[in-house]
């Protein structure tokens, strides 16, 4: 039998060939000081640069610890955590960022709050981060930050989208991570069943080479519709019908109950001789109507979402060059 490795490293990069060297090194050095077994799965993004070379390379050096996924082209992270996450065979995975600011310094008490603690998942917070960042990146941070936890329920934790984040394998294995919902693993995570959720103050270092990727109010936004893209697929994404077709439904009985009425109004004045418009001269007759016919598209809406929802394909499917 294979032994199962303490500890699997999931690396996502893109276009960061000058700090792979470096965080490799870091890496094993903090897991040989613990004696901890380990493994390094470097996700290379579509990257531009020579960051494939740098990973072919240190694989040949340490090919018992060093493996790499290569994408063709770039997908974005969560993308590649989902394949890292596929691919990962320890009993403990450790995912962080390959810019450096992520300390591995951090893996020997995270790796112990999932195995002796008990926690399913350890998320970091980067308290020291808001004091060289500018406010255009931390006034949207603590804005996302403040509705993910009002959203998910999750209270305790500080900051979601820090990519220091150790998981029980079982974790990683039954959740599923598409299109940006990277910031959201924890909430992903309590939905799965996995409640026990914690978070470790972090050291936060200073980025060493290249560029931040960082995209101002452009990710927070985007952010904030992945949030309730989530909550709306959580709440009703396996049920449609539960929403589309209960308002619907009230929007159908509402303009039926106006236009009765609106008849009804019209019969009275007829019997009693008063005077009144035509009811297609009236403007609440066409409320009614199209209240009547927005309920229908709802309630159609509804029924084909449980019809997509039985039957929706797998979304995750990338095209990746080769591994190692």
């Amino acid at each position: 039998m294979i032994k199962q490795k303490d500890i699997s490293v999931i690396v996502p990069l893109w276009n960061e060939d000058e700090s792979l060297r470096p965080l490799h090194e870091w890496i094993k050095k903090v897991m040989q000081e613990h004696g901890l077994d380990y493994e390094i799965i470097f996700v290379n993004d579509g990257s531009t640069d020579a960051s494939w070379t740098v990973i072919e390379e240190l694989h040949k050096e340490n090919p018992d610890t060093v493996h790499g996924i290569c994408f063709r082209r770039n997908y974005g992270k969560s993308p590649a955590l989902y394949c890292g996450f596929e691919a990962a065979t320890g009993r403990v995975v450790i995912t962080m960022d390959a810019d450096l600011q992520d300390s591995p310094d951090e893996i020997p008490e995270l790796y112990r709050m999932i195995t002796e603690d008990g926690y399913d998942l350890v998320s970091g917070f980067k308290m020291n981060r808001r004091q060289g960042d500018p406010l255009s990146k931390t006034i949207p941070t603590k804005l996302f930050n403040a509705t993910a936890r009002a959203v998910s329920g999750i209270h305790n934790l500080h900051d979601f989208n820090c990519g220091l984040k150790a998981y029980k394998q079982e974790v990683v294995k039954n959740i599923e991570v598409y299109g940006e919902m990277h910031r959201y693993i924890p909430y992903l995570a309590k939905n799965a069943g996995f409640s026990n959720i914690g978070e470790k103050p972090v050291h936060h270092q200073a980025r060493q080479f290249g560029k931040s990727k960082f995209m101002g109010w452009n990710r927070f936004v985007n952010g904030y519709l992945d949030l309730l893209s989530l909550w709306f697929l959580n709440s009703f994404g396996l049920k449609p019908m539960h929403i589309f077709g209960f308002i619907g439904s009230l929007m159908f009985m509402l303009g039926f109950i106006a236009i009765l009425i609106v008849g009804g109004t019209k019969m009275y004045c007829l019997s009693m001789n008063i005077p009144h418009p035509r009811i297609t001269d009236m403007p609440y007759f066409y409320i009614a109507l199209t209240t009547m016919i927005l309920g229908t598209q709802l309630f159609v809406a509804g029924f084909l979402g449980e019809l997509i929802s039985r039957n929706s394909s797998e979304r995750n499917k990338y095209h990746i060059r080769t591994t190692i």
